[in-house]
């Protein structure tokens, strides 16, 4: 079987700058991420995550290191660009992995406020498990 690396994106929001809204929404996020693209933390190269400069509790990093299976991915946490009127507690990744060629259709997880980002990528909120 042949691989491939392929990139994928997402994003979300937190509802508050604390620990456990940033640790609940990357929670989320990284879930929906391993559950609709069926990836296994192996397969994983590395993981850049950005978050908006209104979340300073905790590195989205700190959070996914925590997962079965990340300890080993190289992180990498660098602060959103910012840009008035853009959306405010975003947290966004761009997750190099390895996968199967030719593969199914990659999932990009947008959710919460962050579908409007890209809302052809986001997932109907009737899909998502809660």
């Amino acid at each position: 079987m042949e691989w491939r690396v392929k990139a994928i994106r997402g994003a979300t929001t937190a509802s508050e700058n604390s620990v456990e809204a940033i640790r609940e929404a990357v929670t989320e996020l990284l879930d929906e991420l391993e559950k609709r693209n069926h990836l296994d933390p192996n397969d994983i190269i590395s993981a850049i995550f950005s978050a908006t400069r209104d979340l300073d509790a905790i590195f989205p990093a700190a959070i996914a290191r925590r997962r079965p299976g990340w300890e080993n991915v190289p992180l990498l946490d660098v602060q959103q660009m910012h840009v008035p009127g853009d959306l405010d507690r975003c947290i966004r990744f761009l997750i190099h992995v390895n996968l199967p060629y030719p593969h199914v259709k990659i999932y990009h997880p947008y959710l919460r406020k962050a579908q409007n980002l890209r809302p052809d990528w986001s997932l109907p909120a009737s899909t998502l498990s809660l």
